[in-house]
């Protein structure tokens, strides 16, 4: 027990069909707990033991089973980790078994075990049949099985702002249904308003960004560059700047080749020697191809003085076109400067404004967008709260009565319960604010639960909501710690009715210190302290009927009990004397 998933796990403990009900716990290393074993059974299951035995432990435990919050505090001094395991019955609750399809998860003989180990290390391990699994998909299984209250959950009822949950889970599946409607209409509804606001919280700055971009835009646009002209001004630059030295250059080439003046030139010179060497052809064929070779030259060199007077009668002597150039590439200078590295990123860049322009642009057209949208956002999110509020407002008288039935029935005849709805501005939970109230003597108008200042009418109000509730929405197992908080008498045997009566439709697991609510038909856990090896250890063990007496008579007369305390326990079980003689 306590470690790898074994089938034997769920098989071992048969004895119910019961959905959702705990069919066994495992604890190992748990706060004060060494080891625990334990088997509930359907019905009413009972727990009782001295202050501080370690009952409140045992829920702890239980709660942690069900996926709530733990951390490495849990785990017993000494140990490496702490270990809660619990078989819960979900054969019967279609809506865990889709749950459990979606995970790929199949129970087993209609049971799943669960299991939680928390670290010293603070690291934890969340297990299902096995699987690892998340604690939000245990929780999401859990909380349509089991229903814990513990201690201190009365105080819950201290905070109005949690009643409209109540009434929610009251009013069904239909109410979760509307709400998630608002939560989500409201949700769209503020991101509209948000998107809204931006725009109007930037419109100075808007305006400022459209005439910076609009004044980029205009300076690009004005510079009508062209890609690779900076590179065409560059060399425009250089020829116009040495137009002086180009010119005397192509001059003194071209009269060295065919305009020297006094002397012969060069094309002279190479006529001369082409027409020598074709006069003495004839005398030797090796000739021939030297006069071709000179003859080819004498063609080029005569095209190449044509170009070279040409090129030397166009160059051009003009100041104004190379200061033009300059104040050109001063231009395109000043432009990368701001905008890119090259007129390739300029002209990108000045493409990627208009976009910014637009959008800007367009902002007032995105702004009367938005307050069309926001209206009817806020026309749909105001109908379906309104919707969830009526809905709210029919589950809510049907909820007081039946709250009123269970209070006459725990003893409060004359209580008159109010569910109070007023409506405030939409949130995610709709336009309602509920509030209950309640009067617990004749002729007193109905106040607020927070101003309540009796314990045990807060526990039989918490107790009488559970029953409500539990009618409706079929809790499979309800764990009750202490319940029973600041009652005695009477009230704590019309309490200990109630439990019995939910236990009829549901298991239910009760922490009680009350001696009238121990007595009740069940099955009878006793918690105890010991000592071992210097170290303190909690035991549970289920009592026989002579140990119930036992148990019961401490609870009504101490660690030693008298003969009157034993009689009465007797009477309380229903077990004649001369049945057994009790043991000390």
């Amino acid at each position: 027990m306590g470690k790898a998933w074994n089938s034997q796990l769920i098989t071992r403990h048969h004895h119910s069909s019961l959905v959702g009900m705990i069919h066994h716990l495992y604890i190992r290393n748990y706060a004060v707990i060494d080891e625990l074993d334990l088997d509930f059974g359907p019905g009413l299951n009972l727990l009782t033991g001295e202050t501080g035995s370690g009952k409140s432990v045992i829920v702890d435990a239980i709660g942690i089973a069900l996926g709530e919050r733990t951390d490495s505090d849990a785990v017993r001094t000494g140990a490496d980790k702490a270990v809660v395991e619990a078989v819960i019955g979900v054969e019967d609750s279609p809506e865990v078994l889709r749950i459990l399809d979606d995970a790929g998860i199949s129970p087993e003989d209609g049971r799943i075990m669960v299991s939680r180990e928390v670290q010293a290390t603070g690291k934890s391990q969340c297990r299902i049949n096995g699987r690892v699994s998340t604690v939000s998909l245990l929780k999401e299984i859990t909380d349509h099985l089991v229903d814990t209250h513990g201690q201190h959950e009365h105080q819950f009822l201290l905070h109005s702002e949690r009643h409209i949950d109540v009434l929610d889970a009251w009013c069904g599946p239909e109410a979760d249904t509307r709400r998630e409607q608002v939560a989500a209409g409201y949700s769209e509804l503020r991101r509209l308003q948000a998107e809204l606001k931006q725009l109007k919280d930037d419109e100075r700055d808007r305006a400022r960004m459209l005439d910076l971009y609009q004044f980029q835009a205009d300076e690009i646009a004005a510079a009508k560059l062209t890609p690779g002209e900076e590179d065409e001004l560059l060399a425009d630059r250089t020829r116009l700047a040495g137009a002086e030295k180009l010119s005397a250059g192509a001059s003194a080439a071209f009269e060295l080749l065919g305009e020297r003046s006094g002397e012969g030139c060069a094309l002279d010179g190479l006529r001369e020697a082409v027409g020598t060497l074709q006069s003495i052809g004839d005398l030797d064929d090796r000739l021939g191809p030297m006069v071709e070779s000179l003859q080819s030259a004498l063609y080029n060199i005569e095209d190449a003085v044509r170009e070279l007077r040409s090129y030397r009668d166009g160059i051009e002597f003009n100041p104004e076109r190379l200061s033009d150039v300059e104040e050109r590439l001063d231009l395109i200078r000043n432009l990368k400067r701001k905008y890119g590295e090259s007129i390739e990123e300029i002209l990108k860049y000045g493409e990627s404004l208009q976009s910014k322009l637009q959008t800007l642009t367009n902002s007032e057209d995105r702004a009367l967008e938005l307050e069309s949208a926001i209206e009817s956002a806020s026309h749909e999110a105001i109908s379906a709260a309104e919707s969830l509020s009526e809905l709210r407002r029919q589950g809510g008288q049907t909820f007081a009565n039946a709250v009123v039935r269970e209070l006459t029935g725990l003893n409060m005849p004359h209580a008159v319960f109010e569910c109070r709805q007023e409506r405030k501005d939409l949130d995610y939970s709709g336009i309602d604010r509920v509030e209950f109230l309640i009067s617990a003597n004749p002729g007193e108008p109905p106040r607020p639960l927070a101003r309540i200042a009796s314990g045990g009418e807060m526990s039989r109000i918490m107790l009488a909501i559970k029953s409500a509730t539990a009618a409706v929405a079929s809790i499979p197992t309800m764990v009750f710690d202490e319940i029973d908080v600041g009652v005695g008498g009477r009230t704590a045997e019309v309490i200990g009715e109630r439990l019995a009566n939910l236990a009829k439709g549901s298991q239910v697991l009760c922490i009680t210190h009350l001696p009238q609510i121990a007595s009740l038909s069940g099955n009878h856990f006793c918690i105890e302290k010991r000592l071992l090896e210097d170290r303190t250890v909690v035991r549970v063990r289920q009592l026989s009927d002579e140990e119930r007496v036992a148990e019961l008579s401490r609870m009504l007369g101490g660690a030693k009990p008298s003969d009157t305390a034993v009689l009465h326990a007797r009477e309380m079980l229903g077990i004649e004397e001369e049945h057994f003689e009790l043991k000390p």
